[in-house]
C-alpha cells in the first residue's frame, strides 16, 4: 500500500451503529468493534487483523467471527438466534506504527483485566484522536529524504538527489492542500505523478541539461513513497495464507494505483517535452545515471549510506515512536544487507527471499522479547525490498513501446514479490512471534 495518503477521517464510534436485531453492544463487544475499526484503519493486513481479533475476542469471552477486506470488515457477535452482524466500512488508511503499538498496549491491558473494556474504549478513542506524532516540517523532510535516498539506489548523482528531494517535498505539500472530499479520492496519485514527471523533465533539460539531472530518475524517486509495492506484497501474502478475497482486492487495488500513476507520468512527460521543445531545449528521457557523479571516494559507499538513512525516513513517514527507531534501523539494514548478499552470491531470485527472511526473523525476535507488534520493524524493513520501482518501470516501458522490456520488468516484479512472501512465511515458521499483530 502507498505510505502517504490523504488524511483520513477517524472512524465513527461503534456505539452509533445498530445491529440488525436492535440490541445494543455491551462494553466488551463495543471495545472489540472499536479495536477492529482502528486496527483496520491504520493499515493492519487482513491475515494479521483476523488473527489478533480472535485473540482479543477470546480474552474478552466474546464469541465472534471476522471477515476482513481492504475496504471493510464484517463482524459477527454472539450465537444464533441472538447473533448480531456489524459491517464496519473503513478504507485502510495511512500506516501509523506508533498508534498500532499504543492500541496493542491497551488491548493487552484489557485482555489481562487491568483495565475495563469501557475505560479501554475511552483510551482507544483518545489515541485515535491524538495529533500527528511529528511536526509537519519533520514529516516533509522525511518524505524528501526517502525520495532522495531512492534516487541513489536508482543510480542518480547529487543533482538527482537534490531534485528528487525538492519534487517529493512539493508532492507532500500537494497532499496537504488538496481538498479532502469524497470526489477527490484517487486524484492525488495521478496529480502527483503528473507534477513529478513534468518537473523532472523540465529540470533535466534546463540550460541544455547542464544541471546534470536525469528526468526519469527524479520522476521515479520522487514517487517512490506512492508506489504500491508494499500493497502488492501484502496482497500476495494474503493470497498465500488463503485470505483470497482480501488478497485479490489488494492486488487489484495496487494495479489500479500503478495505472493511475503511469497515466499521470505519461501526461507529465508529454507536456514536459512540449514545454522544452517550445523553449528550444533538447529533450532527453533515457534512464541512465545523472551526469554529475558522486566523488570516487563516495560512489561505492553511497548506497550503504542511503540504506542507513532510509529507515529513519520511513519511521517518520509511518509515525513510529522514536523509541522504536533502533529496531527499525537494525531490521532494515540487516534485511537490505542480506538481500544484497543474496543477489551477489546466490542470484537475483534468491536475494529478496533472503532479505525478507532476515527482516521477518528480526521482527519476530523483537516481538518475542519486547512483547510488542512485529509490524513495527517489519513494515519499514520490507518497504526497502518491495518491487514498486520494478512495476513502475514495467509500465513505463510499455509507454515507450518497448513491450519486451515491459514484460521482463513485470516478470521481475512478480518474482521479487513472491520471494518476499516466501521469506516472510519462512520466518514465521522458524520463529513465530508471540503476538499476532
Amino acid at each position: 500500500m502507498a505510505i502517504m495518503s490523504l488524511p483520513q477521517i477517524i472512524p465513527t464510534d461503534p456505539h452509533t451503529s445498530q445491529p440488525e436485531n436492535g440490541r445494543e453492544p455491551g462494553d466488551a463487544e463495543a471495545f472489540l468493534l472499536r479495536v477492529t475499526e482502528l486496527l483496520h484503519a491504520y493499515g493492519t493486513p487482513s491475515f494479521r487483523l483476523e488473527r489478533v481479533l480472535m485473540i482479543v475476542a477470546r480474552g474478552l469471552k466474546v464469541e465472534a467471527a471476522f471477515l476482513a477486506a481492504p475496504t471493510s470488515v464484517i463482524v459477527s457477535l454472539g450465537r444464533v438466534p441472538h447473533r448480531a452482524v456489524h459491517l464496519l466500512r473503513s478504507d485502510s488508511g495511512e500506516l501509523n506504527l506508533g498508534k498500532l503499538v499504543e492500541f496493542d498496549e491497551v488491548m493487552e491491558e484489557v485482555e489481562q483485566h487491568r483495565v475495563t473494556p469501557r475505560n479501554g474504549l475511552l483510551r482507544l478513542n483518545q489515541i485515535a484522536a491524538a495529533p500527528s506524532r511529528f511536526r509537519r516540517r519533520v514529516a516533509i523532510l522525511g518524505f524528501g529524504v526517502a525520495s532522495g535516498t531512492a534516487s541513489i539506489f536508482f543510480g542518480g548523482g547529487p543533482a538527482d538527489f537534490i531534485a528528487s528531494m525538492f519534487v517529493a517535498m512539493c508532492i507532500f505539500l500537494i497532499g496537504q492542500v488538496l481538498p479532502k472530499r469524497e470526489d477527490t479520492i484517487g486524484f492525488f496519485e495521478p496529480l502527483s505523478a503528473f507534477f513529478a514527471a513534468l518537473t523532472g523533465t523540465i529540470l533535466a533539460n534546463v540550460d541544455g541539461g547542464s544541471l546534470g539531472v536525469n528526468g526519469r530518475v527524479v520522476t521515479l524517486a520522487s514517487l517512490i513513497i506512492l508506489l504500491p509495492g508494499l500493497s502488492l506484497t501484502v496482497g500476495f501474502c494474503e493470497l498465500a495464507t488463503k485470505h483470497l478475497v482480501s488478497g485479490v482486492a489488494r492486488v487489484a487495488g495496487a494495479g489500479a494505483v500503478f495505472l493511475t500513476l503511469v497515466f499521470g507520468v505519461a501526461m507529465g512527460w508529454r507536456l514536459g517535452a512540449e514545454v522544452c521543445q517550445m523553449g528550444g531545449l533538447l529533450v532527453s528521457d533515457s534512464f541512465v545515471p545523472g551526469f554529475a557523479a558522486w566523488p570516487a571516494s563516495l560512489s561505492s559507499a553511497m548506497p550503504w549510506l542511503s540504506a542507513a538513512f532510509a529507515p529513519f525516513a520511513f519511521g517518520i513517514l509511518m509515525q513510529a515512536r522514536v523509541r522504536e527507531f533502533g529496531v527499525i534501523f537494525v531490521a532494515s539494514v540487516l534485511g537490505y544487507s542480506a538481500a544484497v548478499y543474496g543477489n551477489a552470491c546466490l542470484g537475483q531470485d534468491f536475494g529478496p527471499f533472503l532479505g525478507a527472511l532476515v527482516v521477518g526473523l528480526v521482527s519476530n525476535l523483537y516481538a518475542r522479547v519486547a512483547n510488542r507488534p512485529a509490524l513495527v520493524p517489519l513494515t519499514p524493513g520490507i518497504l526497502m525490498l518491495v518491487p514498486g520501482s520494478l512495476g513502475f518501470r514495467s509500465l513505463t516501458s510499455f509507454l515507450d513501446a518497448d513491450s519486451l522490456a515491459g514484460m521482463s520488468w513485470a516478470f521481475q516484479t512478480g518474482m521479487v514479490a513472491v520471494g518476499l512472501v516466501g521469506g516472510l512465511l519462512a520466518s514465521n515458521m522458524l520463529l513465530p512471534p508471540r503476538r499476532s499483530l
